[in-house]
């Protein structure tokens, strides 16, 4: 019984050593044959991409791959606690396809079907988002991109002067005017939203950041800012009209609780490193 076992047992060793082990192919080094590494934000050139660059610049990448019709063949999410954040490989067919990345910092990952509306929602919330998309043609010969994400939000920073009353716990801040949604072809939003934002105001906090993709370069939010109580039981309301600029930062400041019903409208524009500039509103 022995004599047979030993021929048996060194042709099974033989079979385990030519097994090929499956894997993904859209992991890295999966015999990709388009890589994508991401090694730029903002306007701050990164030569070597870091966790810490990435990090800092947002917790969410998603890569979308569509093929000339539209048609989403490949996607990939990942999440800045990945060992591989900032780098996304494929395996696809040879062709012509369009390569959409989004970077940013949101609570999900945005809806990407079409590349013509990407989508995020009210409950995912709304953060800074940056954008690559570009056509590429796929060959024999494996190929690397090294590529740069560019921001196409626009952002009203409100910074409240005095203190809160007595028993309110939450802002709500709702806008329409822009979008929750934006088209990568344009890096413009393409749909008519209401988005809101909620902040627990019982650690003091005083500025809040509300994103927005435009649907254009420039264009006005209606905002309405509400005050609740713990019950959410509304204690104020306030309404503005917001002047944006993608890529800029207009600053809404003002004593929420006093004061005039309609804001000021003394404007500056500032210029600063991360932003292409800053409007500031005083109400």
């Amino acid at each position: 019984m022995l004599k047979n076992f030993f021929p048996l047992f060194m042709l099974l060793i033989v079979l385990m050593g030519c097994e090929k082990p499956v894997s993904d192919d859209e992991q890295p080094g999966a015999e990709a044959n388009l890589i994508v590494e991401v090694y730029q934000m903002r306007l701050t050139p990164f030569p070597v991409f870091t966790r810490t660059v990435a990090e800092n610049a947002c917790t969410r990448l998603n890569y979308a791959v569509y093929n000339t019709s539209g048609t989403r063949v490949k996607q990939l999410n990942q999440t800045s606690a990945e060992a591989d954040f900032g780098k996304a490989s494929f395996q696809l067919e040879e062709g012509t396809y369009q390569l959409v990345v989004v970077a940013h910092s949101s609570n999900g990952n945005p809806t990407m079907t079409d590349p013509t509306k990407v989508q995020f929602t009210n409950a995912q919330g709304f953060s800074d988002t940056f954008l690559y998309t570009q056509q590429i043609t796929v060959g024999e010969a494996p190929q690397t991109l090294s590529v740069i994400t560019n921001r196409i939000v626009a952002l009203c920073r409100v910074a409240l002067t005095g203190s809160y009353p007595e028993g309110v716990t939450k802002l709500q801040f709702q806008y329409k005017g822009g979008s929750g949604a934006f088209n990568a072809n344009t890096g413009l939003g393409c749909v008519n939203s209401t988005q809101k934002m909620e902040f627990d105001v019982t650690s003091g906090q005083k500025q809040f950041d509300l994103y927005t993709f435009l649907h254009s370069k420039e264009g006005t939010i209606h905002l309405t800012v509400s005050a609740l109580d713990a019950s959410g039981v509304e204690v104020l309301q306030r309404e503005f009209d917001v002047p944006m600029q993608q890529n800029y930062i207009t600053w809404l400041s003002g004593d929420l609780f006093n004061g005039s019903k309609v804001p000021g409208t003394s404007v500056g524009i500032d210029i600063n490193t991360e932003w292409d500039g800053e409007l500031h509103l005083t109400f």
